[in-house]
């Protein structure tokens, strides 16, 4: 149906959205990204991908932005924002909506979260309310549920390695069991992939996951044992995900604002309860441990290609800077050249630590 056409993206530059686009490219397709700050991902597109500036909060940036496209993916979402992101989403997705209607949009592809709870937290709440403002407004949607994300660099991911790698002992609340369908981020973009061919003309929405249920705890001692890491969880009943959120943001303070919201949405079990995802899709996602073994292995393959020039100016004679983070390595480069050949500046290298001890913290 979209062959050959062009395809709108919003929320390139988040962690889906970015995966997609690499995607989207390798297939060749033409692809409009919708983006509040275009020079932060101009120098990162192909030459194909055309980047436009819009604003889903203001409905006047959105003008003729949509014309001429018959699919769009809906990718983004307000958690990071101050105030109240679900009153963002909820006017996001509606100017979003209107500005579709007026050009003709035929397709959206949405992805929003999982949880059948009535009790839902405020993030899954909203996620699924903006999928109802999309499906409701008269454009077919295809609106994808998840649970968590493992993929190096996604955030629950991210979380799940910072207390790991911190914590050799963790005060673990009532959440820890709380059930799960993690899902790779490699079988993610697949089922988003598809998403464009499937025949579509009301609104769908289509439960996805992994292979495997699993609670927090178990994902927790999964990424432990992958990383050959002892850990002990000592259960707690009276810390509640509110009190969670709160700890979280000292232990893992650069997720703290985000986070804090998606802690909040432990309390809701996040399952495929209607398996008609393998009935439309060719897809057949892995199991945790394979989706914890695939994320791993892509940090150390991007950890061994990152050289430590790349970080280096040719002009400088001496530099420091911070190139890249992957996964808990930083990469920090620094640069001084010397009047001596290369064993003659190693060997006062190889003398650091032992009986000489270490430039600090001895």
């Amino acid at each position: 149906m979209t062959e050959g056409g062009t395809i709108l993206l919003t929320g390139a530059t988040g962690y889906v959205g970015g995966r997609l686009l690499e995607r989207l490219e390798s297939d060749g397709r033409s692809v409009r990204c919708l983006v509040r700050r275009p020079a932060f991902l101009k120098s990162r597109v192909s030459k194909q991908t055309e980047v436009v500036q819009a604003d889903l909060a203001d409905a006047q940036s959105l003008a003729g932005k949509i014309d001429g496209i018959h699919t769009a993916y809906y990718l983004v979402h307000s958690m990071g924002a101050e105030g109240s992101f679900a009153d963002a989403d909820r006017i996001a997705a509606q100017n979003f909506v209107a500005e579709g209607l007026r050009a003709g949009l035929r397709r959206i592809v949405y992805l929003g979260g999982l949880g059948s709870d009535t009790d839902l937290s405020d993030h899954l709440a909203s996620r699924q309310e903006v999928g109802r403002i999309l499906g409701e407004s008269g454009i077919p949607t295809v609106e994808l549920r998840a649970s968590i994300v493992i993929g190096s660099g996604s955030l629950s991911f991210e979380m799940i390695r910072a207390l790991v790698d911190t914590l050799p002992v963790m005060i673990t609340p009532r959440w820890v069991g709380t059930l799960a369908q993690p899902i790779a981020i490699e079988d993610l973009i697949e089922y988003l992939r598809a998403s464009l061919d499937l025949p579509v003309s009301t609104n769908s929405v289509i439960e996805i996951g992994g292979a495997d249920r699993a609670s927090y705890g178990q994902i927790i001692r999964e990424y432990s044992r992958q990383r050959h890491l002892r850990r002990w969880m000592i259960p707690v009943p009276v810390l509640t995900p509110r009190l969670s959120s709160l700890w979280l943001g000292l232990v893992t303070p650069i997720y703290a604002r985000v986070g804090r919201k998606l802690v909040e949405s432990l309390k809701n079990e996040t399952v495929v309860r209607d398996a008609t995802a393998l009935e439309l899709f060719s897809v057949r996602p892995r199991g945790l441990s394979g989706a914890i073994e695939r994320a791993l292995g892509n940090e150390d393959r991007e950890f061994a290609t990152t050289r430590w020039s790349d970080a280096v100016s040719s002009a400088a004679y001496s530099t420091r800077k911070i190139s890249a983070r992957v996964g808990s390595r930083l990469i920090d480069s620094r640069a001084r050249h010397v009047g001596a050949d290369a064993a003659s500046a190693f060997r006062p290298i190889r003398r650091i630590g032992g009986a000489r001890g270490w430039y600090a913290a001895n």
